[in-house]
């Protein structure tokens, strides 16, 4: 047992050299003794596969194997660029509305009215009347629900509808982009925000998986609870005399809402439930996209009950892909083939549909509702 014990001992203490100078920002040095520890760890799971520990030593392994990887990633490009690892808010992407020419509105989505209507009473009405609203307004709202059904469509259709300054940023930037300096950077992008709003244009700060970021963690590795801290701060602000009237909002996007904590989810005022399409929405949505391919293609011929009832747990997205899939198999068969376009047929998608599977999981479904029966405030 002197073995196990040494593998173990030996492992933490690398793990903990690891983390101390990840949060010095030493992170050459970071990378050596991740990686020291992740081998020790092996050589234990190796020995002892069926230990009690093992489990656990084995999320300690995935956790750190994907620290290195975001570290070197980083170091990658401080070295490509001759820099110091420092970054400014310029690494956001910021999405002025205004320049576009075209964008997604509210016209233009097909169904999700529920969260269209509670996106206009807490964002869209308070930017036209600030003046209606002395107790001021909502700042941070929460799109939840499965993948694919419109979270971050919506959002960007809501910044065109407002005429706003989008600035996108996820977790997976912030935690390697903004190694040493993430603190500031949350900073910044809200000063950013700020001067914008400040200058008469809405802003809006978008987080797609949030989950990712405000999640509660058992072990962390690195500056993830100073950028979580940073950002709750930061919003915070927002309701300080100074800023209460700004038209600056805070959307986050998640699939997984039971994984944030709490103190994040109460610092969202509205959470509005994005919810995967019924089976006449999803024969909407078809109309929809096969409606784009009547100016090419006779599509007289298709069913789209027959569809809609074919695509129990599809989402939006999924239905998007499968009339995709069907333009590319009609344009190959014409180039292989030859001839004139045929007529399309509901068979043409019904054989796709039985090749690519839904994305929503069903069980997840029921979860989505506790959820929003608990949290949901829209």
């Amino acid at each position: 047992m002197i073995t196990i014990y040494y593998l173990v001992d030996k492992a933490t203490e690398y793990a903990h050299l690891a983390v101390a100078a990840d949060k010095k920002g030493d992170y050459e040095k970071a990378i050596r003794y991740y990686r020291a520890a992740i081998d020790l760890f092996h050589k234990y799971l190796k020995l002892y596969p069926d230990n009690s520990m093992s489990d656990f030593y084995r999320g300690l392994i995935k956790k750190y194997v994907a620290r290195v990887r975001v570290l070197e990633k980083h170091l990658a490009r401080v070295s490509a660029r001759g820099g110091n690892g420092s970054s400014s808010s310029d690494e956001v992407e910021v999405i002025d509305c205004g320049r576009r020419s075209s964008g997604p509105r509210f016209k233009d989505l097909v169904d999700l009215e529920d969260v269209k209507k509670a996106l206009k009473r807490a964002v869209i009405y308070p930017v036209k009347t600030p003046e209606l609203y002395p107790l001021g307004w909502p700042r941070g709202i929460l799109l939840f629900g499965p993948p694919g059904c419109g979270k971050t469509l919506v959002s960007m259709a809501l910044a065109n509808e407002i005429n706003a300054v989008m600035i996108n940023i996820s977790p997976a930037t912030i935690m390697s982009k903004w190694l040493g300096e993430a603190e500031k950077n949350v900073a910044r992008v809200f000063k950013k925000a700020r001067e914008i709003a400040g200058n008469g244009r809405p802003a809006i700060i978008f987080i797609d998986e949030v989950d990712a970021l405000f999640q509660e963690y058992s072990d962390e590795v690195g500056g993830e609870k100073r950028v979580r801290n940073q950002f709750l701060m930061e919003m915070d602000g927002l309701k300080a005399k100074e800023d209460d009237k700004l038209p600056l909002f805070v959307i986050g996007a998640t699939n997984k809402p039971w994984k944030l904590d709490i103190g994040f989810i109460r610092r969202f005022d509205k959470r509005i439930y994005v919810k995967p399409p019924d089976r006449e929405v999803r024969k909407q949505l078809f109309k929809h996209y096969v409606g784009k391919l009547s100016t090419t293609y006779d599509v007289s011929r298709v069913d789209y009950d027959k569809l809609a009832e074919a695509t129990e747990n599809y989402s939006p997205d999924d239905i998007f892909k499968i009339v995709k899939e069907v333009q590319s198999n009609l344009a190959e068969e014409y180039h292989e083939k030859g001839g004139d376009k045929r007529v399309l047929t509901t068979e043409d998608f019904l054989e796709v549909i039985k090749r690519r599977k839904p994305s929503i999981d069903p069980q997840y479904i029921e979860a989505y509702r506790v959820w929003n029966d608990k949290y949901g405030a829209d």
